[in-house]
Formats: C-alpha cells, structure tokens, sequence
C-alpha cells in the first residue's frame, strides 16, 4: 500500500514538475515578446501566476520534501 502511494505521489510529482516548465518557458517567451512589443500572453501568465503557477510550486515543493522523508525514514527503519 505504502509502495502504491509513493507510486502515485511520484507520478504526480514528474506531472507537476513538467506543468511549472511549461510555465516558465511561457513566462521567458512571454517576457522576451514583451519586451520585442508581441503580445504572447504575459498578461494571461500574470492572472494565471496566483491561481496555477504558485499552488504547483508549492505541492512541488512539499511533495518532494515529503518523498524525500519518507525515503530517509524508511531506510532508516530497514537498516535497524
């Protein structure tokens, strides 16, 4: 059950990582078009910057950080 939960978690965890790339190449072809005068969507990057872009971060964060424990503790717990 454990091994099925960190399966999800890390399946879920690749997903997210390649949603927050996504969204920094369209944020630096955004500000790159910005800057030449081409409207690419920096706007929409900017609205979708709070609701979408920062909770992925986030569950990015947290959820490697939780991998990560739960790695450390059981090895932690197999070599005793």
């Amino acid at each position: 059950m454990k091994e099925k939960l960190l399966n999800w978690l890390n399946l879920i965890l690749v997903a997210d990582v390649f949603l927050v790339l996504l969204g920094f190449g369209w944020f630096a072809v955004a500000v790159i078009g910005n800057a030449s005068g081409i409207n690419l969507g920096l706007d929409l990057w900017h609205k979708l910057w709070i609701p979408l872009f920062n909770p992925a971060i986030g569950i990015l964060m947290g959820g490697a950080l939780v991998s990560g424990i739960s790695s450390w503790v059981s090895k932690k717990f197999q070599q005793n």
